[in-house]
């Protein structure tokens, strides 16, 4: 698509940049490497720290020496999805977006938009001759998507900054001053098998056409996740007393991604009552399941080789139970702040394969006792099944400060600019600003970003509009930080 034909034209210039290169968790060297080469070029500092992490800085404009300095930062990694059948390399192929109705987005992929207009925003920030403003530094970290491992690493003297503006939320109109922490709580394991007995035939059975999308801001929105609806139907099978087994199975690729599809390999007695039950199933779910779900499918398609080991009966019976035990969705809601999600979990990978099982569920929460009492209950479960259990953490939360200078300053610029209130919100997602209010304890901050719906999952949109919006806000604050 033509970037130029949207405003600002820098910023959607970044962003053009952004998804030329690919960038998954772990593989940012090369987009990194390509910003850095733009900043040199531009005279600007560059710093690269131990754990990857990139810090480009600018000094103050002419006249704002006096004034705290400011962060401007994003991360540079995306989550990486794509529908069934397509053909997309995301170790290999740039991501493709198109303009749609006002909206960017990028089809049969994830577009990268999270966190991708963020970074486009602070290099447009950088780049601005124009633009007055004080000292800037444009953090940009790497793994977030995976565990935040980039913020995780970084030093008390990464930056100098004494404000912050996080640049990775997703509504147009609301300032963030909070967000919950996290956990992975990561089970293992082999489970017994044996060559599966005469009289069970082969087939595999494909859930698919679940929206999707991001763990923890679209939590509440009651959509289904492939891996927990794949195990009700296993449960139901169980119930009837049907002589089943389980050689494989696989679901999710993401650990804060609700899950779309899920696949089991399975060996059962009676196909024709398997066909049966799942197409009433099926049918049920998509009545209970909120609108964008209603593309859900179950297909079973016969096999015409049998595997050559399963799971026992009763560890097939088991494995099910667990999956259908496990907790997903919302567990609590307005705790902390009124309306907002409290904790939650998401199942968001399963493998099974060879008798060899891996699961992760990632908890989330604003409440810390909260967070430990459902990983400890997840975990309980694991462990009662024999499974090998760990809990690794993610991010702490982030404590909301409502007094914050930067905070009346940003709901002042915001005023001024667009002629009403921004929203003061909390956010039921994980953002770096956990780990930075912990490493840096006096520094103020806040997050804000355009409308990004349908992040981390194919379909994921941009709003261009408020892209544009949120450039006039960042713009704003920067001119408006006083003196110190």
């Amino acid at each position: 698509m033509d970037f130029f034909s949207l405003q600002p034209a820098s910023v959607w210039r970044h962003f053009s940049t952004l998804c030329r290169i690919p960038r998954a968790s772990g593989n940012e060297s090369a987009v990194r490497d390509e910003l850095a080469a733009w900043a040199r070029a531009r005279g600007l500092g560059v710093k690269v720290d131990a754990a990857g992490n990139l810090v480009l800085s600018k000094p103050a404009s002419p006249g704002r020496e006096d004034c705290p300095g400011m962060v401007l930062q994003g991360h540079l990694d995306m989550v990486c999805q794509k529908n069934g059948g397509s053909s997309h390399d995301f170790a290999r192929d740039p991501i493709l977006p198109v303009l749609r109705d006002g909206w960017v987005t990028a089809g049969d992929t994830t577009l990268g938009a999270d966190n991708g207009i963020g970074v486009a925003l602070a290099l447009a920030a950088l780049e601005d001759g124009d633009l007055k403003h004080p000292a800037l530094e444009v953090l940009l970290t790497v793994d977030e998507e995976s565990g935040m491992h980039g913020a995780l690493g970084l030093k008390p003297d990464a930056v100098n900054g004494r404000l912050l503006l996080n640049l990775d939320t997703e509504e147009w109109g609301e300032l963030y001053i909070g967000c919950a922490g996290s956990v992975d709580v990561i089970a293992g394991g082999v489970l017994p098998v044996e060559p599966p007995p005469d009289g069970l035939h082969a087939v595999t059975m494909r859930l698919s056409g679940l929206a999707g999308g991001h763990s923890g801001i679209d939590i509440h929105r009651g959509r289904g996740n492939a891996i927990k609806l794949l195990a009700r139907l296993l449960h139901a099978f169980a119930a009837t007393d049907a002589d089943f087994r389980l050689a494989a199975l696989e679901g999710g690729t993401a650990h804060n991604a609700l899950p779309r599809e899920a696949v089991a390999r399975l060996l059962f007695a009676d196909t024709a009552g398997l066909q049966a039950q799942a197409g009433d199933f099926a049918a049920g779910l998509r009545n209970g399941l909120p609108v964008e779900d209603g593309k859900l499918r179950i297909d079973i398609v016969p096999e015409s080789a049998r595997p050559a080991v399963a799971l026992t009966r009763d560890a097939s019976r088991a494995l099910t139970s667990l999956l259908h035990d496990l907790p997903y969705g919302v567990r609590a809601v307005g705790e902390r702040m009124p309306g907002v999600v409290d904790t939650s979990n998401n199942i968001g990978e399963l493998r099974l394969d060879g008798g060899r099982l891996h699961i992760n569920a990632m908890v989330r929460s604003l409440r810390a006792e909260s967070l430990g009492a459902l990983s400890a209950e997840i975990a309980g479960l694991f462990s009662r099944t024999g499974l090998e259990t760990r809990v690794q953490g993610g991010g702490p939360e982030w404590t909301p400060a409502p007094e914050a200078k930067l905070l009346a300053l940003a709901r002042s610029v915001y005023r001024r600019t667009f002629g009403g209130e921004a929203h003061v919100q909390v956010i039921h997602a994980g953002l770096e600003c956990g780990i930075f209010s912990a490493l840096w304890p006096d520094m103020e901050m806040i997050s804000f970003g355009p409308t990004i719906q349908g992040a981390h999952s194919p379909g994921e949109r941009v709003e261009a509009a408020s892209v544009e919006r949120a450039w006039q806000l960042l713009a704003g604050i920067l001119s408006a930080v006083p003196a110190a």
